[in-house]
């Protein structure tokens, strides 16, 4: 089992998926019963053979939901944000609806059903996350944590998880300073008794003990561990903790030992053959839905800087093999007529009019399809860099080739977690992500970053 289920912020986030479905049944179960209020055999009848129906709505609204990155659990939205988005997807969610309806039309539920359920429904999920806004920002229904370690890893657990108090799913109770090792946490305690961390840790009704000393050797008291790991108290390192509750794999905290044994880097032949097939679907469906777009892209593109219209571009793939990536061109046709690579900044003065737009919209992206179909790319995965920053990045960042162990993607979990990279600093913290992805890659993870991709590019974040 990866990260992405063990996640105890995950398990939250799926409950309140299944809630809000529950919500959405509810809703259109109170509108069934206003529509029948004067015709009982109406309602008896309709409730009979017209149940699935009620779910179908609620499946479809979710969706939506999740594409406009409501179901997201490491961002957090203004309110006013939230209820645009919710709008949005009810809106869509309503004509996905309709356009259900009309290739199968036994699966109506009813104009006025329909309408109905989208005002109870917009209510009751508002009432619902409200609810759970409240009752998440007490710290009763969060994991106690005890931090082994004062120093400058432990530290990394505030400086690192900076979400909101009411966003994390656990609240530290204490850190507790290593004898002869720095401290940098302010109000570290210090243990001197051989039981004290057992002592300690039930003293304040602790859940978790985080081992994050800066060296481990020779300072960690096995045998007080054991003792809290037979009291229930479960025992991780710094490294599962950041994985579990941040969504990332840090290379500067990882030793290649928990990377080797911490499971996850699944390349099995089942993974190889699921996630083929479904590179083949999304990229299949999205193309024959992209195309006239592709079409009037390439138009505008000729119509203000001629051609080539298609941009073609080295980039390093699976394994370090090179493959030759395919863009609408969005640059002046001289833009690195020197021969020097760059990275893309924003407000890059290289860039057309037109280039601009479609960079924004991320419209240049849509001929990578073809490098999917052809396997040189995949649906998701991180993204594929230039040789040239390829082999600067190796030798500067830890870990930075354990990314091209799987192919790079049209959309990943870095580009969802972090806006776009332009420098070294960039590169190292989006590698964060796709360590994270690469280790905890899985065909139901790919199919959540396909669906939270269309938030990305609805509300244009992370391009230049």
């Amino acid at each position: 089992m990866t990260a992405v289920s063990k996640s105890r912020t995950s398990r939250a986030v799926r409950l309140l998926w299944l809630l809000e479905t529950l919500v959405i049944v509810a809703a259109a179960q109170l509108a069934v019963w206003l529509r029948f209020l004067d015709d009982p055999d109406g309602l008896r009848i309709f409730l009979d053979r017209g149940q699935l129906r009620l779910w179908l709505v609620a499946v479809f609204i979710v969706l939506a939901m999740s594409c406009f990155g409501l179901y997201q659990a490491y961002l957090r939205h203004r309110r006013s944000e939230f209820l645009l988005r919710l709008a949005l997807s009810f809106a869509f969610g309503g004509i996905g609806l309709l356009v259900l309806y009309y290739l199968v039309p036994s699966t109506h539920v009813g104009r006025s059903v329909l309408l109905m359920t989208m005002g109870f429904g917009f209510v009751g999920v508002v009432a619902l996350r409200s609810l759970a806004r409240r009752l998440t920002g007490t710290d009763i229904f969060k994991s106690r944590v005890l931090v082994f370690g004062a120093g400058n890893n432990a530290a990394q657990i505030n400086s690192s998880l900076r979400r909101a108090a009411d966003r994390q799913s656990f609240v530290v109770a204490a850190f507790v300073a290593v004898p002869g090792q720095p401290v940098k946490v302010a109000d570290a305690l210090s243990i001197h008794e051989p039981h004290g961390l057992v002592d300690l840790a039930e003293r304040l009704g602790v859940d978790e003990i985080v081992v994050a000393p800066d060296e481990r050797r020779g300072c960690l008291p096995m045998e007080s561990m054991l003792a809290c790991a037979q009291r229930g108290i479960a025992v991780s390192d710094l490294s599962t903790f950041f994985e579990r509750e941040a969504g990332i794999v840090k290379p500067d905290v990882a030793d290649p030992s928990w990377l080797v044994f911490s499971g996850g880097f699944d390349h099995s032949l089942v993974r190889r053959l699921s996630k083929r097939l479904f590179d083949l679907v999304a990229a299949s469906a999205l193309l024959l839905i992209a195309w006239p777009v592709m079409l009037l892209v390439a138009l505008a593109v000729w119509l203000e800087s001629g051609l080539p219209v298609l941009y073609r571009q080295t980039r390093v793939g699976e394994n370090g093999r090179t493959f030759e990536l395919v863009k609408f061109r969005s640059m002046r046709v001289d833009a690195e007529s020197d021969g020097v690579a760059r990275w893309a900044s924003r407000g890059d003065d290289r860039s057309t009019r037109v280039g601009r737009w479609i960079r924004v919209t991320r419209l240049d992206e849509l001929p990578q399809l073809f490098n999917v179909l052809r396997g040189e790319m995949s649906f998701v995965g991180p993204r594929p860099e230039r040789p040239q920053f390829v082999e600067m990045l190796n030798r500067e960042i830890r870990y930075y080739h354990l990314r091209h162990s799987v192919k790079p993607g049209l959309t990943g979990w870095a580009q969802l977690r972090y806006p776009y990279g332009a420098s070294v600093a960039d590169a190292e913290k989006k590698l964060t992500f796709d360590l994270f992805y690469v280790k905890n890659q899985g065909l139901l993870f790919d199919v959540m970053i396909l669906l939270q991709t269309v938030e990305v590019v609805l509300f244009r974040r992370g391009a230049r």
